[in-house]
């Protein structure tokens, strides 16, 4: 059984106290060193004064010109002794010219010569502070001359204290320590378990190996979806990319998250769910040259917008499937009809022959041979795509079954589709006006029953005409014809073909205008 890993509480706890102590080593090590040199420059000072308050002294300064050193030194010793304990010196001691020690805490030294290097300096009427190391410790001195009333050098004042070790110094100020750490710990405890607290909180209860693996498990349900999913942040940074959304979308397989959204994929439109935090489901767009169904949905926490997701699918495969449902529907229709008029000039070849009228039957023939060859002739040099061609003339045909006269401008012209738009767009955009115009002329009581395509291409537009002369639509009617789901027929299955022709054409960048008249007939103006 493996050993159960330390609650991310005590390691956040337990790494913000090894923290707070390090700090506190560093600074103690600062402080204490900032201490050293106060300690030292006040010991400084504490030398200097108190060798010249007793280089000052008349009586020292009456002694030193005193020729027997002996004497001098019975006068002096007892004097300087006496403000030596006081000060807390840890010696005093008084030279003469000839450098004979006057005075000194150890009383065999008093009338020896001193032959320390350091001094002559002060025998120059120099003032200064000399440190200096011995069995004791390191001792800080204080050099001043002795001046006579006439300003000439009569000997030197050396005071010396010993400076504290650091033990001395910490044991010194070891309430003043205890306090501060004492308190310094109990605050940097309390603030490591509150910090730990809250980040735990924060983590929802979850420890570090919980949330790895509830990342991975978050990444693999993404990737194993079906539907493309990008999400960002209110930065713009990607925060989901799918393995669908990569294949959909036709992307490089690279690492983007983190990454902008508009350096990845500027066309997806995420950003604008963020800036008006609404919700926009089952919308068509065209990101990255591919065709895709998307739901963009705000992502909130605590009523904060924080960032957006797009779920979306590829209208690749479903536009192909609409065309084949459309083409098969238009090829049965054609055959149909084909069969039906197939049977109608059979029999009229047939009793042409039965009356006689070999030449009437063989100008028949030519006719109808001629005006197929004709309209043949037209599609394949004016329109340059198959898809198009076969459902006009599958429209013509059915025109002629429904005695619908179907009228193909023939100026019209066909060379290219609008950037971002297929034959699958157009199949159905056409598709769908064709059959609304020949269910208007069907319900018109109108004996000549009409419907006219027009289809123009320059090198900067297209353009597409549809009219036909039904019965027409109100104001009303035309305000809501566009919405999906909107339908004047009782059947369902209706108020869905509109809605993707103004997709499709917004889509492509395009515009879409209807004009009608009640009674009279119906318009539509396709232009990109």
């Amino acid at each position: 059984m493996g050993k159960r890993p330390l609650s991310i509480h005590w390691k956040v706890m337990l790494m913000t106290f090894f923290i707070i102590i390090c700090s506190f080593t560093v600074a103690g090590i600062f402080v204490l060193e900032s201490v050293m040199e106060m300690k030292e420059e006040e010991i400084s000072e504490r030398a200097m004064l108190l060798s010249r308050t007793v280089a000052e002294l008349p009586e020292v300064q009456k002694q030193l010109m005193e020729d027997d050193p002996v004497k001098a030194a019975a006068a002096i010793n007892p004097i300087v002794e006496r403000i030596r304990v006081i000060n807390g010196a840890d010696y005093i001691v008084v030279l003469n010219n000839k450098r004979i020690r006057l005075s000194h805490p150890v009383k065999p030294m008093i009338g020896t010569i001193s032959r320390t290097a350091d001094e002559d300096a002060a025998f120059t009427e120099h003032t200064y502070i000399s440190k200096a190391t011995g069995e004791q410790g390191t001792v800080l001195r204080g050099f001043f001359p002795v001046m006579d009333e006439y300003h000439r050098q009569i000997g030197v004042v050396i005071s010396g204290y010993l400076l504290p070790t650091l033990w001395e110094i910490i044991w010194g100020i070891r309430m003043e320590i205890f306090l501060a750490v004492g308190f310094s710990l109990l605050f940097g405890v309390w603030g490591a378990w509150s910090l730990a607290k809250n980040v735990k909180s924060r983590m929802f209860d979850l420890e570090p190996h919980e949330i790895a693996r509830l990342y991975v498990e978050r990444n693999e349900t993404f990737n194993a979806m079906h539907e493309g999913i990008i999400a960002i942040d209110n930065q713009l940074a990607i925060t989901v990319f799918n393995e669908k959304a990569y294949e959909i979308l036709g992307v490089k397989r690279q690492d983007v998250i983190g990454k902008s959204i508009y350096d990845v994929l500027p066309d997806t439109r995420l950003p604008e769910i963020i800036d008006f935090n609404h919700p926009v489901y089952n919308k068509e767009l065209l990101v990255n040259q591919h065709s895709i169904l998307s739901n963009r949905i705000p992502i909130q926490v605590n009523g904060e917008t924080i960032g957006a997701v797009a779920v979306f699918q590829d209208r690749t495969e479903v536009k192909k499937l609409a065309e084949e449902l459309t083409g098969v529907k238009a090829f049965v229709q054609a055959l149909r009809v084909q069969n039906h008029e197939h049977k109608n000039k059979m029999h009229t070849i047939a009793g042409l022959l039965q009356l006689g009228k070999h030449k009437k039957a063989m100008d028949y023939i030519m006719h109808a041979n001629e005006e197929w060859d004709v309209l043949m002739d037209f599609l394949h040099g004016r329109i340059k795509d198959d898809n198009l061609s076969g459902l006009l003339l599958s429209k013509v045909r059915e025109g002629k079954e429904l005695g619908i006269e179907f009228e193909i401008d023939k100026n019209s012209r066909w060379d290219h589709f609008p950037k971002g738009m297929d034959h699958h767009d157009f199949v159905i955009i056409l598709g769908n006006l064709i059959e609304n115009a020949f269910e208007a002329v069907q319900l018109s009581n109108k004996a000549e029953k009409k419907v006219f395509v027009s289809l123009d291409q320059t090198d900067d537009h297209t353009s597409i005409l549809i009219e036909d002369n039904g019965i027409g639509m109100d104001e009303e009617t035309i305000a809501n014809i566009f919405k999906d789901g909107f339908t004047l027929k009782s059947e369902e299955g209706h108020g869905i073909g509109l809605f993707l022709v103004h997709e499709m054409v917004t889509k492509g960048g395009g515009s879409i205008e209807a004009d009608s008249v009640p009674g009279e007939g119906t318009s539509f103006v396709i232009t990109f």
